[in-house]
C-alpha cells in the first residue's frame, strides 16, 4: 500500500499521534486559565488600546477537543495541507469554522512563506486568506524566547508603515515539536471595520520582555483579485421587540470568509443592549452556523458568523435566547480607591480589590448571579475627578472566579496619577435574561 494510493495516510497517523499526546495532558486550573489568551488591538484615528481576556479552563479544553475530534481528513483540510505543508497543527484553530475551510478548499489561500530570522529565533508568515471583511494570517515561530507565555506584541502595518485601523485577535501559539529547536504555530484573525485590506502588509512581532526591543518583521503583498466582487448583500429589514427593547435586523452581508449580520438598536430603548444571547444561524438541515464575535458601536452591532458562501442553504433562520442589556441609568459608576466602594451601577456589582502596580492601578470586580454569562464586564470613558482621561491597559474576565461569582480584572494605565474618584462607563456587563426568538433570513431572494 503506497502513499500514492493513500496520500494522507501518513498525515492521519501524525494527527492520531498528536491526539494521543493531548489525551495524556494534564491541564491544572491555573495553567488552563493562561492557556488561551486573546489580544485585540484596535487602532483608530483617535486612539489605540489593547485588551486581553483570560478564558476559563473550559475554553482551553475546548480547543483540545476541537483538535482531537474527527481525525479523518476532509477535502478542505486536505487542500489546506497541500497548500501549506507542515501547518496541519493549525487545524485545531480553523477546522471548526466551516466557512473558512470551504474557502480554503476553493483555493483562496494565498501562500506567503517569508521568514525574518535573527538572534537565533525566526518568524514565518506561511500564508493568508482574505476578503473585504476578514483576513486570517497563518504563522510559525522557531527558537523564540518566552513563546509558551507568548510575551509578544503584534502590530499590523500598511504599505506606508502606519498601523492599520483594524481589530485583530491572537492567542498563545501551539507547540508542534518538542525538539531542541521548538516550533510553534498559530493564526492572527483580522477584521476590517474601517478600511479594506492593504496592498502590502507588514506583520511585526516584538518581545515585550526584551530590553533590546528585538522585533521580527515580515512584509508581503496582498492579492485582492482572488475574492474581488464576491461580496453579497442580503436585505432583511425586520424589527423585533424583546423585554420592551426594540432592534432591527437590517441586512446580512456574505463574504467568502464569514457572514456579517448588521443589527440596529432603537435609540429610545430604556436599556443599553450589550448583545443578543446564544445567537446562531440554523439552516434547513438543522446545522448551526457558528458566531465568532461581534463589533459593537453606537446603537448597533455587527455579528460575525461562519460563511456559507460556497454552500448557500435553502432556508436560514436566526435564533437567540434573549438579550444582554442594562438600564441606561446604571451604566455610570464611580470608584472610590480610599474606601474600595462603588457608587452607582447595578447592585450586583462589587469592587473586591483596588491596588497599584508600578504606575498602573488594578481593579478586581465581582458580578453576582452571572456565573454562566456568555459576555464579560468591561469599561470605557474612564476619568478622574479633574476630568482627565485614562485608558484600559488590560482586562480579564472569568465566569467562575475565586469567590464563586463571575469576576473581572481591569488594569488602568498610569492610574496612580488619577485624582479623587474614578468615573467609569460600563461597556459590557454579564446580564442574563431569557426571551427566545427566531427570524427567517431570506437567503434565496
Amino acid at each position: 500500500m503506497t502513499n500514492e494510493h493513500h496520500p494522507f495516510e501518513a498525515l492521519e497517523e501524525r494527527l492520531q499521534a498528536r491526539k494521543t499526546e493531548y489525551d495524556a495532558m494534564s491541564v491544572p486550573d491555573a495553567a488552563a486559565s493562561r492557556a488561551v489568551r486573546a489580544g485585540i488591538e484596535q487602532a483608530s484615528r483617535k486612539r489605540k488600546s489593547r485588551l486581553r481576556w483570560l478564558t476559563s479552563s473550559i475554553s482551553a479544553a475546548a480547543i483540545i477537543l476541537l483538535f482531537t475530534g474527527c481525525i479523518r481528513v476532509s477535502p478542505a483540510f486536505a487542500s489546506f495541507v497541500e497548500q501549506l505543508p507542515g501547518m496541519e497543527g493549525v487545524v485545531s484553530l480553523i477546522r471548526q469554522d466551516k466557512g473558512l475551510m470551504m474557502a480554503i478548499d476553493q483555493s483562496l489561500l494565498q501562500k506567503v512563506g517569508i521568514t525574518d530570522e535573527h538572534d537565533g529565533g525566526s518568524v514565518t508568515v506561511e500564508g493568508i486568506i482574505t476578503d473585504e471583511s476578514r483576513m486570517v494570517i497563518f504563522y510559525k515561530m522557531k527558537n523564540m524566547k518566552d513563546t509558551e507565555k507568548f510575551d509578544y506584541d503584534i502590530d499590523l502595518l500598511d504599505e506606508n508603515g502606519k498601523h492599520l485601523p483594524v481589530a485583530f485577535s491572537y492567542s498563545s501559539p501551539k507547540p508542534v515539536s518538542e525538539s531542541e529547536s521548538p516550533t510553534y504555530e498559530d493564526i492572527i484573525d483580522v477584521s476590517f471595520n474601517e478600511s479594506l485590506p492593504p496592498d502590502q502588509l507588514t506583520v511585526v512581532f516584538k518581545n515585550r520582555l526584551e530590553k533590546t526591543n528585538n522585533t521580527w518583521k515580515i512584509t508581503f503583498p496582498v492579492d485582492h483579485t482572488l475574492t474581488k466582487n464576491m461580496k453579497k448583500v442580503i436585505p432583511v429589514n425586520q424589527t423585533i421587540t424583546l423585554d420592551g427593547q426594540r432592534f432591527t435586523v437590517e441586512q446580512a452581508t456574505l463574504y467568502p470568509t464569514r457572514l456579517v449580520l448588521d443589527i440596529q438598536y432603537d435609540a429610545n430603548n430604556s436599556k443599553k443592549i450589550f448583545g443578543i444571547r446564544d445567537l446562531q444561524l440554523v439552516d434547513e438541515q438543522g446545522r448551526a452556523w457558528r458566531t465568532d464575535g461581534a463589533s459593537i458601536g453606537g446603537y448597533g452591532t455587527s455579528v460575525f458568523f461562519e460563511s456559507m458562501y460556497f454552500s448557500i442553504p435553502k432556508k436560514l433562520t436566526l435564533q437567540a435566547s434573549g438579550l444582554s442589556a442594562l438600564d441606561k441609568d446604571k451604566l455610570m459608576i464611580k470608584v472610590d480607591p480610599s474606601s474600595n466602594k462603588i457608587e452607582g451601577g447595578p447592585q450586583e456589582l462589587t469592587l473586591l480589590d483596588y491596588k497599584t502596580k508600578g504606575k498602573d492601578t488594578i481593579m478586581h470586580f465581582s458580578a453576582a448571579d452571572a456565573e454562566n454569562a456568555t459576555s464579560g464586564l468591561s469599561f470605557t470613558n474612564i476619568k478622574d475627578s479633574t476630568g482627565k482621561d485614562f485608558d484600559v491597559k488590560e482586562s480579564g474576565w472569568s465566569p467562575s472566579g475565586e469567590h464563586g461569582t463571575a469576576e473581572a480584572w481591569v488594569t488602568i494605565s498610569n492610574g496612580t496619577a488619577a485624582k479623587g474618584k474614578l468615573s467609569m462607563e460600563i461597556y459590557s456587563y454579564p446580564v442574563q435574561s431569557r426571551s427566545p426568538f427566531s427570524l427567517e433570513i431570506p437567503v434565496n431572494k
